[in-house]
């Protein structure tokens, strides 16, 4: 692993909510590349030797005496550095030029106009519509710099200091709405750089089978296996990896999708040849939900019954030493690993609060990986589509989706619903290109209608669709009328005890993508 990740790119970041965007973005030309907070030890942040470094964005003002300040040992390197809007103004600062706050700020698309000598331009169009998010901007070059492309707003939109390798650009090219962004992006890995592509999902597969064989060795090996991508492709690793030491833990609470509990033996068990036990424990947990409608409550109810249930399984299995989990890179930085001062956005545990005897060790071989690129290992390893593609799905599952009591009748109502939306929206093409998010929600109020010329009074649908890159926002999908038209007359005509379906169009946010 360390060959592949050796000589990318260390992105630092300053608090710009794009930072994971960035290292995204290098990926996909395939070269690795890895974040790490401003204040960072120089050596976990060299620990690979990166080619070179991107200063991410960041809410703070330059100026101001608390603002985070350029990492001393990046003042001294010598290897390429971009900063990206308050990177740019960081790099500024440190060499002795003037950041002001802007009198018009530039906040969403802009057109910019590029000098033809600069290598991180080459190649591109002499004007390039971007996209701008800042308040503040350069008044004064440092020495040793020169303007390499303005705005109406920003006399210096892109900067350089073509000597030592130096760039800084006040716009965001990372994200979709700049959209010669991966170009000036790829300039900088491979002309700047001289980054070698090497990350790709053939080649972490081949290294990752190594480093679970070296960290495992005769040992067993235990997944919770959900389904989901995650610990699916984590699956199929192992089994890759260790085959017979591997062993998978199948807890079907009767939470799930349509189908998925079949789906998941089908694959995992007869396909793919894995030592999977499935537990059916659909009893115990509608028993103990049985009244329950507050959302919280029911996390907690479920969270703790699955550990339950997972550690009586478990406890049969005798010289079990690891276990795996579907840990992704995304998770790692939420977690805010290697800063000394940034706040914990979540503490990620795929299977916490095991009991005390139950000492494992944990694998997790996708720790180095954000979503789209465990979706294209998944590919790689040979998953179905249709479990490499499933859409993003709460760990309650239906239990929050099936808003006020719970009880089997009403999840079975949910999952026909459900299922007719997803098979229209494949049917349209809109399951994987049109929408990020989409699922029904069952409310716990009826409505009036009238079927078969006679009175109902039965249940509300809301149907949820939803659009975004990256899950942090999200607006919600302009289905087309007659799709919406198709489903509705579908879920009231074939889901008995559904007179009325609804259309949520909030954004997130205010809204969140999920309704509990």
């Amino acid at each position: 692993m360390d060959d592949l990740k050796r000589g990318g790119i260390a992105v630092i970041d300053f608090g710009s909510q794009y930072t994971q965007l960035i290292a995204r973005r290098i990926r996909e030309l395939g070269v690795y590349s890895e974040v790490f907070a401003h204040d960072g030890a120089a050596e976990h942040i060299n620990q690979h030797r990166p080619a070179g470094y991107i200063l991410s964005g960041g809410p703070a003002s330059v100026y101001d005496r608390d603002a985070p300040r350029l990492p001393a040992f990046l003042r001294a390197s010598d290897s390429p550095v971009l900063g990206i809007c308050y990177g740019m103004q960081l790099l500024t600062e440190a060499a002795g030029g003037l950041v002001a706050s802007a009198k018009t700020r530039e906040y969403g698309p802009a057109i910019i106009t590029h000098q033809a000598r600069s290598p991180l331009f080459d190649g591109l169009a002499t004007d390039l519509r971007v996209w701008m998010s800042h308040g503040d901007r350069i008044e004064a070059l440092p020495p040793g710099y020169s303007a390499l492309a303005e705005s109406d707003n920003s006399p210096y939109a892109a900067i350089g200091d073509l000597s030592r390798n130096r760039y800084g650009v006040q716009f965001h090219p990372e994200v979709r709405h700049s959209p010669q962004g991966q170009a000036i992006l790829s300039n900088f890995l491979f002309r700047i750089c001289a980054c070698q592509r090497k990350w790709s999902a053939e080649s972490f597969i081949e290294d990752a089978v190594k480093k679970i064989r070296a960290q495992v060795q005769t040992e067993r090996v235990l997944l919770a296996l959900s389904g989901g991508v995650d610990s699916a492709v984590v699956g199929a690793l192992m089994q890759r990896a260790i085959g017979e030491q591997f062993t998978c833990i199948f807890v079907d609470h009767g939470l799930l999708r349509k189908g998925e509990a079949e789906q998941v033996l089908q694959v995992f068990r007869r396909e793919q040849g894995m030592n999977l036990i499935a537990v059916n424990a659909i009893e115990s947990f509608l028993g103990a939900l049985q009244n329950v409608t507050e959302p919280e409550a029911k996390r907690k109810i479920i969270g703790k019954l699955f550990v339950d249930v997972f550690s009586e399984e478990a406890r049969r299995l005798r010289g079990i030493r690891f276990l795996a989990q579907g840990t992704i890179y995304p998770d790692i930085i939420e977690s805010a690993a290697d800063s000394k001062n940034a706040k914990t956005i979540k503490s990620h545990h795929n299977v916490g609060g095991l009991p005390d005897d139950l000492h494992f060790e944990l694998v997790e071989p996708l720790r180095d990986c954000f979503k789209d690129e465990v979706r294209k290992i998944g590919l790689a390893l040979g998953l179905p589509e249709a479990i490499v593609w499933r859409q993003p799905f709460p760990g309650p599952g239906l239990a929050i989706r099936c808003l006020g009591g719970l009880n089997w009748e009403r999840l079975e109502k949910l999952r026909a619903a459900d299922a007719i939306f997803t098979d229209e929206l494949a049917a349209a093409g809109m399951l994987r290109q049109g929408t990020a998010q989409s699922f029904a929600v069952l409310l716990p109020v009826k409505s009036v209608g009238v079927m078969g010329d006679k009175r109902s009074y039965e249940e509300v649908l809301v149907l949820r669709a939803v659009t975004t890159d990256d899950f942090m926002t999200a607006d919600w999908a302009r289905l087309p009328y007659d799709l919406l038209a198709r489903v509705s007359a579908r879920i009231v005509n074939e889901v008995a005890g559904i007179n009325r379906v609804a259309y949520d169009i909030t954004s997130k946010p205010p809204g969140t993508i999920e309704w509990e």
